[in-house]
C-alpha cells in the first residue's frame, strides 16, 4: 500500500484525536450510501413500470401492426409475403373500430375488435388474460374487459347491445367471456369480436384493418419496421408497439431522467459534505503537510495523500449504497408488506395504480450510470483540498511551529 493511502486512512479514522472529522467521514459515508440506494431503488421501480406497461401492451395488442388508411383488401397475399420475412413468427388480422353499449339509462362508446380466434394467439396473449368464459367463438359472442363488464354488471351469458356507428344498428351479442389484461384503458373500453362479425358491424365486406405481427425478438421491432416498409414496396405502413402510445412512453423516459438527476442532488450534498472535510482536514494537518514536504515528498504525493480520501469515503459509500439498493430493490414488495402489516402503509395502493405489486427491475445499464455518478461526484469533491494543499510550501506551513 502507497504511503499516501495509507496516511489518508489514518486521517480519515483515527481512534484519539480529531473524532470530529471521522464522525464528518462516517456522516459523508452515509450520505452516499442513501443516495446511491435511493437512486437504485427509484431506478428499479421505473424500469419495473416501464417493462411492465410493455408486456400488457405487446400482450394485448401486436409488436407491429401492419395496415393502410383504406384498409387491407388483400389479406391473405399480404400474410403470406409476410410469414415469409426474417425474424417474423406470427401474424393475424384484425378489424379495429368505435361502437357504441347501449344500456336502460345511458349509451358510451367502447373500441371494438374484430380477431381472428385461431391466429390471434400467435401474435398477443389476450386468450390468457381471461378470467372468465373465452373469447368468441361465433358471431354472435363477445368479450369484455374486467372493468367494463364490472360498469355493466354483467357476465357470460349475459346479453351486449352494440350499436354500429356505419348504420346505427343495434346488435344483441351473448358476453362469452371477461379478460383482464392489467390496463384500465383496455379493461374498461375494449370488446372482442369475431372479425366477420366487426366487417359487418363496419360495412367492410372481406376488408380488414390491418396484420398484427409477432416477432422472435421484441427490441428488433424499431429496426425492422422500415425494411418491412421497403420489402412490401411502401404501399404499407408499419407501426411498432412504441409508436401505438409515444406519449405514454415518451413520460416515462422523462419522469426517469428527472428522477434521476433530483437524487443525484442527494450524492452532490454527500460530495459537498466531503469537500469540506477534507479542507478542514487540510487546515488541521498544515504542519505534517510542512513536514512531509520537508522530507522530500512532492506535490503530488501531497495532492494524492488527500485526493485518495476522497475515493476511499466514494467507494466505500457507493459500494454500501449499491449494496442496499439492490437489496431492497429485489424485495422490495416484501418491504410494502412489513410496512403495511406493521404501520398500515401501503407505497402502492391496488385501487389506484391498478396492480398487485410493485413492478421493480435491475437494469444493468441503470446500476452502471448511478455508480460512476456517485464515484465521478466523490472524486472531484476531493480535487479542491488536494490541490489547495499540494499548494502549501515547507517554509509557510513550519513557520509558526
Amino acid at each position: 500500500m502507497r504511503y499516501e493511502l495509507w496516511l489518508g486512512i489514518r486521517y480519515l479514522f483515527t481512534k484519539r484525536r480529531e473524532r470530529f472529522i471521522s464522525a464528518i467521514a462516517a456522516l459523508s459515508i452515509g450520505g452516499v450510501t442513501l443516495g446511491v440506494a435511493a437512486l437504485l431503488v427509484v431506478l428499479a421501480v421505473m424500469s419495473g413500470f416501464d417493462h411492465d406497461i410493455t408486456e400488457k401492451l405487446i400482450n394485448t395488442n401486436s409488436q407491429l401492426i401492419i395496415d393502410t388508411p383504406s384498409g387491407v383488401t388483400d389479406r391473405d397475399e399480404l400474410m403470406r409475403q409476410l410469414s415469409a420475412l426474417e425474424h417474423i413468427v406470427g401474424v393475424s388480422p384484425f378489424v379495429t373500430g368505435q361502437a357504441i353499449v347501449r344500456l336502460p339509462d345511458r349509451a358510451f362508446g367502447v373500441l371494438v375488435r374484430g380477431i381472428d380466434v385461431e391466429r390471434e394467439a400467435r401474435v398477443n396473449r389476450l386468450s390468457d388474460y381471461m378470467v372468465f368464459g373465452t373469447l368468441p367463438k361465433s358471431d354472435d359472442q363477445v368479450a369484455v374487459g374486467s372493468e367494463l363488464a364490472a360498469t355493466l354488471r354483467a357476465g357470460p351469458g349475459d346479453l351486449l347491445k352494440l350499436i354500429s356507428p356505419a348504420d346505427g344498428k343495434t346488435y344483441e351479442l351473448e358476453i362469452s367471456g371477461i379478460f383482464r389484461s392489467g390496463m384500465y384503458e383496455y379493461d374498461a373500453t375494449l370488446v372482442a369480436v369475431t372479425i366477420s362479425r366487426a366487417q359487418q358491424l363496419y360495412h367492410l365486406n372481406q376488408t380488414v384493418t390491418g396484420i398484427g405481427v409477432k416477432l422472435d425478438r421484441l427490441e428488433l421491432a424499431p429496426q425492422l419496421a422500415p425494411m418491412i416498409e421497403r420489402q412490401l414496396g411502401g404501399r404499407y405502413r408499419v407501426i411498432t408497439w412504441q409508436e401505438l402510445n409515444p406519449a405514454l412512453f415518451g413520460a416515462l423516459r422523462v419522469e426517469k431522467t428527472v428522477m434521476f438527476i433530483i437524487l443525484t442532488l442527494i450524492i452532490l450534498v454527500a460530495a459537498l459534505n466531503i469537500m469540506s472535510m477534507l479542507i478542514m482536514i487540510v487546515m488541521e494537518k498544515t504542519k505534517d503537510i510542512g513536514t512531509l514536504r520537508a522530507l522530500g515528498a512532492t506535490r503530488g504525493s501531497v495532492a494524492m495523500l488527500f485526493f485518495s480520501q476522497g475515493l476511499v469515503i466514494g467507494m466505500i459509500g457507493t459500494g454500501l449504497g449499491l449494496a442496499v439498493g439492490l437489496a431492497l430493490a429485489r424485495n422490495l414488495n416484501a418491504v410494502s408488506q412489513w410496512l403495511e402489516r406493521v404501520f398500515g402503509w401501503s407505497l402502492f395502493p391496488p385501487s389506484i395504480y391498478y396492480l398487485d405489486h410493485i413492478p421493480a427491475r435491475i437494469e444493468t445499464g441503470d446500476v452502471v450510470a448511478v455508480v460512476t455518478a456517485a464515484f465521478i461526484l466523490t472524486a472531484l469533491a476531493g480535487t479542491y483540498a488536494a490541490a489547495r494543499a499540494a499548494r502549501l510550501a515547507p517554509v509557510e506551513a513550519l513557520r509558526y511551529e
